[in-house]
């Protein structure tokens, strides 16, 4: 225990790898759905006129604890800079001595992507093969690079503000085209996947036809890219209740609603609870972000980079 891993951007984009990040994230969503994670609450600090910053700290049996630290700077765009910026520390789980620290932006980015994506094959139709991605960030980019890995699905939609950027996230994969028509897309798709900072819909609910699947990873308190009327008939799947807890800790588009009236991705996963209960019923999974998928995934880049003897070893 006498040095730190430094693990950079580009070493912790190496190292991951969609298949094992799915699988790692579904054991991790069961474990926090029975009881065998500690997760507590994320406290936030605000920087007025800039952003926000959070702490997540998780810890699940043979995993080392994990602490990250992200900031959400919207106004960074304009400095060609990232939105969300972060570190992850991880620490001994027999000693608490510090093992690693890496760069918080990849795992995020596939993390937040992967939760969505592992709601599809229980909550969307056992058909469902057209999918539309709204978004122009590292969001839209994920989804569509982890679309790609579920069998039925043969084509993507990206639809971003911006028709270049669309086109360059639909290269991303043969299945992907970029479209300039959001409705049409929307109405013919049987599952819409919301990734923008929106603090307004970005969708119709009359846009959404029975049987679909909708996924949304926006955070932008005290708005949301989901109209309330989706909201109030599709039938709710989130990470934890805590969703339903005022933001931070979780939804501000859900605070205040009845937390019975949803399932737990874990429990689905689990077959605990139900997924899809009829093929016309419209389903919802709302992602507020956990920190054990942050840990899941950090534990799972460090193992793979000792095996593989990437990173720097620094002094400690």
């Amino acid at each position: 225990m006498t040095s730190i891993r430094y693990l950079s951007t580009a070493d912790v984009t190496s190292l991951i790898e969609p298949g094992a990040v799915l699988a790692t994230l579904a054991e991790g969503f069961k474990a926090l759905s029975a009881g065998t994670v500690q997760a507590p609450p994320r406290p936030k600090i605000d920087v007025p006129g800039k952003g926000f910053a959070l702490a997540m700290l998780a810890w699940m049996p043979a995993r080392h604890i994990a602490l990250k630290t992200v900031n959400v700077f919207e106004g960074n765009h304009a400095h060609h800079l990232p939105s969300h910026m972060g570190l992850i520390s991880l620490f001994d789980r027999e000693t608490g001595a510090p093992l690693a620290v890496m760069d918080a932006a990849a795992i995020t980015g596939i993390r937040t992507a992967g939760g969505a994506v592992l709601s599809i094959d229980p909550l969307a139709r056992k058909d469902a093969k057209i999918a539309t991605v709204i978004g122009g960030g590292v969001q839209a980019r994920e989804h569509v690079r982890l679309l790609v890995t579920l069998l039925n699905i043969e084509d993507i939609r990206v639809f971003a503000r911006r028709h270049d950027v669309a086109n360059a996230i639909a290269g991303l994969s043969p299945l992907a085209k970029a479209t300039n028509d959001l409705e049409a897309s929307v109405r013919e798709s049987d599952i819409v996947c919301l990734t923008t900072s929106s603090t307004t819909p970005v969708i119709e609910d009359a846009w959404i036809k029975p049987g679909t699947h909708v996924t949304s990873v926006g955070f932008a308190p005290p708005g949301s890219e989901v109209p309330t009327a989706l909201i109030e008939r599709a039938r709710i799947c989130v990470e934890t209740r805590n969703a339903f807890s005022p933001a931070p800790v979780g939804c501000a588009e859900l605070a205040g609603r009845d937390p019975s009236s949803a399932v737990e991705l874990g429990e689905v996963l689990a077959g605990a609870k139900p997924g899809r209960t009829s093929d016309t019923e419209v389903t919802l999974y709302k992602s507020m972000g956990n920190a054990m998928e942050d840990m899941v995934v950090a534990n799972l880049v460090y193992e793979t980079a000792l095996s593989l003897g990437v990173g720097v070893e620094l002094p400690r």
